[in-house]
Formats: C-alpha cells, structure tokens, sequence
C-alpha cells in the first residue's frame, strides 16, 4: 500500500510538472513562471542592477558610457550619432523590453499570438483599419532619408544586442505570464509603434452620427445645435493673429451630392480626457529675463509608464527629455539652446466613404464616373494554440473598407461599407522631425524641423535662448472644403475626396505674440479668420480660458510659478455653468439632504481637489443635466446611434435660450417641462445616486476617492502590478487633467538661459520591471504635483552627487 501510495504521489507530480510547463490555449505554462530558477523570481532588481559593468556588444562602432543618476535616468555619451541611438535602443529595452514588443504586436494586430483567438477580433480590426498599411508606407519614407535610416538601424540593433544576450531566465515577467519570447527587433516595429499613437490622437470620427443627427432634425436645426465655432472660444493663436501668407486656391463644396445619406452606425469616439496643456512665457514675464516653457501631455496613464528619460550626447549632440519606448531620439524635451513640447491639435483627417461596389465580386468600385479595380490585401493572422485565419482586405484609393455591410463589427459602433480616407495611411517621416528638433538652435531650425512633420498633428509650443517663443498647430493638414467630412460622404464622387494639402508653410502659426505667451490645450486652433478648413470641433476650451487667464495675470515668473498651474484644479466649466443652473434649482421640491447637498454647492470656491463634496456633485450633476436636456431627442438605437450638442452649446442654450424646445422631454408628452424641472430633476437624481452609493453625504462623497484615479499595468486585470485609488485632484477639463484612466502622463518645466535647468515627472518609473525600486518610484511626487529637476549633464568626466554608476559597452 506504501509503495502504490509513493507511486501514485510520484505520477501526480509528474503530472502536474508536465502541465506546468506546457501551455494550454491561451493559457500560459505556470511552472516556468513558478520556478526559482527562471521563474519571476529572478526578475526582483536592487538599485544597482545595471552598474559598474563593462558589456561587451556587437554592433557598436566605439565605446559608450552610460550613467545612470538616481532616478534610473540613463545618459548617454557617444562618440558618434550612429553609437547614441544604437545605446538608446540598448538601456530602453533593458528597462522596457516587453512594454516596447507588446505595443507593437497590439499595432500590428499580432495579439492573437499570445493570448489565442479572444483576440482575433481585435486583431482582425487593426488590420482592417490598415495599421500594417499605414506602417509601411512610414517605414519606406523613414527609409527613403539616409539620416533616419541610420538613426532606425542603430536603434535596432541596440535593442537586438541587448535581445541576444538575454537568457530566458531573466525575461521581463510579462512574457513568462504569457509564455513567450522577445523576437528580434526591425525598423517597421518603429513605424508600428508611431502609428499606435496615430491611433491613439488621430482616429477619432463622429461623421457617422453627425449623418443620423442630421437625417433625424435636418440641415438648419443640425446647423444650430452642432455650430462650426465655439459660443466662447480662447483659441491657440491668439485672436486678429494675421496670416502672413496668400491661401492657395481651396476645393468648393460639390452641389446637393456632397455626403453620404445613409444611416450609418457609429465611430468610436475620442476619449475627452485624451488631450494636453502646454505653453511658454516670454522673457518680459520671467523672472530671469529668458523664456520659460511647461508641457504636460494628457494620455492613458499606465504601467509601464508611456514615457522614458534620457539624455543623449553626441559631439554635436546634447538633448534630454522623454522618449516613446520603441522609438529613437527625444519626443519632448531640451537642449543648451531651445525647449519644446507638444499637445494634440484634434485635426478632422479620418473620413469615410460609402462604396458602391460593381457586383457581389466585388473586384471593381464605381468613382468619378467609372469602374475602378479593388486590391486586395491578405492578411494572415496567427492564433495561439490554433490555426491561423487568412483574411482578405478590399482597398480602394480612398483606403480599406474597414468591414463590409453583411460582416459583423468588432464593435457594433463601426461603420461597414465603408473605406476609411486616414493620416495615417500617408508616407511621411516623423523620425526626422524629432530628429531636428533635438539638434535645433534658432526658431528657423524650428520650422525647418516641423515641416517633415505628418501625423498625430500637434500644437507644438517653442522656447528658446534667443528670447523667441512660438507656437504652430502643425501636421500635414488635407486640403479641404469646410465641414468636408462633418458627414459621411460619398465615395462615388471625386469632389469629396482630399484635394491635396495645406501647405506645411501655411499652417497656424505665431512667433512672439504681444501677449508675450503662446499656450495650448486642445482648443480651436484659430480663430474663423483662418482661410483653410481643420476641423469643425476641438475640445472643450475650458482649460485653455483658465491657463490663458492665469498666464495673463502673471508677472516675473518662476520655474514654480508654472509647476503650480500645471498643478491648477480650478473648475473653469463649474465656473460657467452653476450661477447660471444654482437660481433654477426649484428649492421647494428638495428632501433635507438635497437641500444640504445644494448649500454645499453654493459655498464651492471650483476647486476640485481631493477632498471637495461639491465637486464630486457638480461632475456627476453636469452628465446627467446633459442626459436630461438631450438624451429624448438623441434616444441610444443601436442601428442609429447620435452624439449630443457638446458642452459648450449646453451651456449657450442654459445661458441665452431658457425657453428651448429642448427642455421639454417629448416622452413625457401629457407634460411639459421647463428648464427649472430639467435642473432640479437632475439634481435630485444626482444626489440620491451619491447617496446610493456612498451612503449619507458627507467625506465618503470627497472627489478622490469618488473618482478613483488608477495607473493600471498594459495587461488588463494585472493589479498587483498596478496602482489603484490614487489620491489625486483634477479631472477631464481642467488643467490638472488626472481623470479615472487618463491624466498628465508627462510635466515638465524648462528655464531657458545661459544655463538651462529643468525639472519633471511621470506617474511611475523609469523600469518596467514590476519587481525594480524604479517602477513606481516617481509616483508620489506626481501625485503631489512636485517636480524632479532633470540632470543635464555636459560631458562624461562631470561629477555630480546624483550619479548613481556607470554601465559601459564596448564593441
């Protein structure tokens, strides 16, 4: 009995050893991950784990040293450019291997191969959309330039050097979850990560809905309700701004054909809370007589941080700022001589076409009165643990046709029969851009750079030693009719196609205006005076108003004085909307909570910080204000879907239009409702929903712990490698923008002068090692709104306290 019994233990830990180690579907083989030997327990690093070593790589032309300071910051010091950017790619994938690898495997539609075929849509969808396409068509013109090229080669080789000498043992711990291997590095892993931040700032559409809206109310009430320009607008280049160019000759808008009629479903739409601030001051407001340039890019905040540190320096090189993992050069950053930054301009270039196919072949497509040929694109997508699926995508010279009419949606809010018109579908070379910028000493170097610059457009802000400051909503812009694309259009037809571009020289532009500051928060790019067509919306223009009324006010400057309104968390919109809501409040009809809910209100002073009441009740008040004025007369259908009249035109209407028609709730027809039982009905509703859910009203309803910040790991559901319930102030539309998700995923302050000092943060840490003191260090002070300064180092033998050790490679 003894010896079946040990026979019988020794046969189920076999068992279990073999399904340890073997993966079953999609699901990983826990055993290498358990493992004292490979497993994630080797993936723990003390602070030094990367210091006082000579390396030996294959591939560098010279030696490099690397130093690393306190935070984990590698500076970079080459002998030669090719040397810096084949370092660069080495330290990042060091630090971020798998964050660098799994962004561009999501971009190319690759997910499937790592968690199975619960990706297949998702995958299938990426490439419908023409990521692949796009990325190409940006590698060959990144290739095209024999400066860039270099620069991709190197960057790839360095991470491929580091790739080689990694055992499996030491794998980030991501791949051991998801049991595989980093796979050697190419350039088109470049184009593929540029092309996911395209995704991310510029694939925002409602052409579709705009199409119900209109074929619901018709032209004139679609018109009032979804106007061109703002009620109240701050834009970025500031207003009677002259445009010192003569416009070239800009497309009319066809007669009675120009859109597309058919009802339509939705687009995804853009994350409010997606956006940025930047913005600089001119020597006449700072303290020290020379500019002074701030920047804090709104994205997703996650874990690995978006952003990476670095310093590079070169013999004709000496740049320090953030880098995209994935990416050479610096994307936000300094140098001795100038500072620049960026936010996203928000620019009208995705547009769809319906498609009149000639038969159910569908080999040829009617355009411009003739049959044209469809190419064909073969996908082949592989799918872990099962076959992989072949798919076959139509492109017309407007693009893919994202799904056709009889195929089922990856969500049920895109369009099909239709071809998407992208940016990102262009051959362009951002890589040149940043690449220029990094090497820029004069505002001309400045333009010169931007000029390359193609997509995601950006407000690119300015500074530098000679005293300029500037600011420019720059892209490659299509050149159109305006509200070209405000609707679905019709494919059959060559005048709704692009007719070219705005010229790169004509884009928004001002230098040294005599407000003596330039900012941007993803408002209007200009004024209606304008003569070319971006966009008919932006995002809402309540952080801009409250940053330009800040900055107006300033005087004498100070590195901390911008520190501070970065940190702003003033309600602009609050500010606007409740002394025009607080007198409709009908009082009588309150409970006792209600009442004391709304005295709170009453004596907020807009700051939405931690620990405000009347904050959390005015944000959840506002959505369902908005739901009760819209939400009957833009009712959800799932096969018609509509937007709402944005927050701006809510508030014109609460303003100057009491009387509206749309207060009325036209489902309640033996009643009608006036804006006081709009308001109030809203307000009591909110209110009794807080109280729901938070008990009595009281410090359980504070803002923070409300909205519960979290920076949350890349791979969904990963907590224990995520930060949650962050206690942060701020929100969607206001300057400090931390929202539930996304928020400033990068501050940074640069002081121009004879010696430049900078200072900045992300909310995380230089290593993507969940198991590093340098994952998550940064977080606290971002939370508090505290900047590090940023060591500029000037040659390799510098001393300096923070310098923690040396790694060197050596060819």
């Amino acid at each position: 009995m003894k010896v079946f019994k040990a026979l019988l233990s020794l046969l189920v830990a076999i068992s279990l050893l073999v399904a340890l180690n073997r993966p079953w579907g999609s699901v990983p083989a826990f055993g290498r991950l358990l493992s004292p030997f490979e497993g994630f327990w080797q993936n723990a690093e003390t602070k030094d784990h990367a210091t006082g070593q000579n390396i030996a790589v294959e591939g560098a032309r010279d030696e490099v040293t690397i130093l690393y300071d306190d935070l984990h910051v590698p500076h970079i010091f080459a002998k030669n450019d090719y040397d810096v950017y084949f370092a660069q790619g080495y330290v990042t994938a060091q630090d971020r291997l798998w964050q660098m690898e799994f962004q561009t495997y999501a971009a190319a539609g690759r997910i499937s191969e790592l968690i199975g075929d619960r990706a297949l849509e998702l995958d299938r969808y990426n490439r419908r959309l023409g990521m692949a396409y796009g990325a190409e068509k940006s590698l060959k013109g990144m290739l095209s330039d024999p400066v860039t090229k270099s620069v991709l080669e190197a960057y790839s080789a360095g991470i491929n050097a580091y790739i080689n000498q990694l055992k499996p043992a030491h794998y980030p711990i991501e791949y051991k979850l998801l049991g595989y291997a980093p796979e050697p590095w190419t350039p088109i892993k470049v184009a593929f990560l540029l092309k996911q931040m395209t995704q991310t700032l510029a694939a925002g559409a409602d052409d579709l809905m705009m199409t119900n809206v209109r074929q619901k109310l018709g032209p004139a009430l679609t018109a009032d309700l979804f106007p061109d320009y703002p009620f109240k607008e701050d834009p970025i280049i500031p207003v009677g701004t002259r445009w010192d160019f003569t416009p070239v000759k800009r497309p009319a808008p066809p007669q009675n054909a120009d859109t597309d009629s058919s009802v339509a479903l939705n687009w995804q739409p853009h994350d409010p809370a997606i956006g940025s601030n930047n913005w600089a001051v001119g020597p006449q407001k700072s303290a020290t007589g020379y500019p002074i340039l701030a920047n804090d890019p709104h994205l997703t905040l996650s874990l690995p941080s978006i952003w990476y540190q670095i310093q590079l320096v070169t013999p004709t090189l000496n740049v320090y700022g953030v880098s995209l993992p994935g990416a050479p050069g610096v994307i936000i950053g300094f140098n001795k001589d100038v500072a620049w930054g960026v936010t996203n301009v928000g620019a009208d270039v995705l547009d769809f076409y319906k498609i009149r196919f000639r038969d159910n072949r569908r080999q040829e497509y009617w355009h411009d009165g003739k049959w044209k040929p469809v190419r064909q694109r073969i996908e082949t997508i592989n799918v872990k643990g099962k076959r992989a699926v072949v798919d076959t995508v139509l492109y017309t010279h407007h693009g893919p046709v994202v799904y056709l009419p009889e195929e089922k949606p990856f969500q049920s809010s895109i369009p099909t029969g239709y071809a998407v018109r992208w940016i990102a579908h262009e051959v362009d070379n951002g890589i040149k851009t940043f690449y220029d910028l990094n090497r820029a000493k004069t505002y001309d170097d400045y333009v010169t750079a931007l000029s390359y610059y193609v997509a995601p457009a950006q407000n690119f802000v300015f500074a530098n030693t000679a005293k300029d400051i500037a600011i420019s909503p720059n892209g490659r812009f299509p050149l159109k009719w305006r509200d070209q694309g405000k609707f679905l259009l019709d494919g059959t037809k060559a005048a709704n196609d692009w007719q070219g571009w705005i010229p790169a020289a004509q884009n928004p532009r001002v230098k040294n205006p005599p407000r003596e500051f330039v900012s941007s928060a993803n408002q209007s790019s200009t004024d209606p005076t304008y003569p070319y067509y971006i966009n008919w919306e932006f995002e809402t223009s309540d952080r801009g108003m409250r940053i330009n009324q800040r900055l107006a006010g300033m005087q004498k400057v100070t590195v901390d004085s911008m520190r501070r309104l970065q940190n702003d968390v003033y309600n602009h919109q609050a500010s606007k909307f409740l002394p025009v809501l607080l007198p409709r409040i009908q009082e009588t009809n309150l409970s006792e909570q209600q009442k004391q809910a709304l005295k709170t209100v009453r004596q907020w002073n807009y700051q939405q910080d931690t620990a405000t009441i009347a904050g959390t009740i005015y944000v959840d008040w506002i959505n369902r204000l908005e739901d009760a004025i819209w939400a009957d007369d833009f009712p959800y259908e799932a096969s018609r879907p509509m937007r709402y009249p944005n927050a701006d035109r809510t508030w014109q209407l609460l303003l100057e239009e009491p009387d509206a028609r749309w207060f009325d709730n036209v489902q309640t027809p033996n009643r009608k409702e006036t804006i006081g039982d709009i308001v109030t009905g809203s307000f009591q509703a909110t209110v009794d929903s807080l109280s729901k859910r938070h008990g009595p009203l009281g410090q359980t309803w504070a803002w923070a712990a409300h909205k519960k910040t979290a920076v949350r790991h890349l791979i969904p559901g990963l907590d224990a490698f995520s930060a949650l319930d962050v206690q942060i102030g701020g929100g969607s539309g206001i300057v400090n923008a931390a929202g539930r998700r996304a928020g400033p995923s990068w501050r940074m302050v640069v002081q121009l002068g004879p010696e430049v000092s900078a200072y900045g943060v992300f909310p995380g840490g230089q290593s993507g090692n969940a198991g590093s003191p340098y994952y998550l260090n940064m977080l606290e002070t971002w939370r508090k709104g505290d900047l590090y300064e940023l060591l500029y180092l000037k040659s390799v033998t510098q001393k300096h306290p923070r310098i923690q050790s040396t790694l060197k490679l050596t060819h």
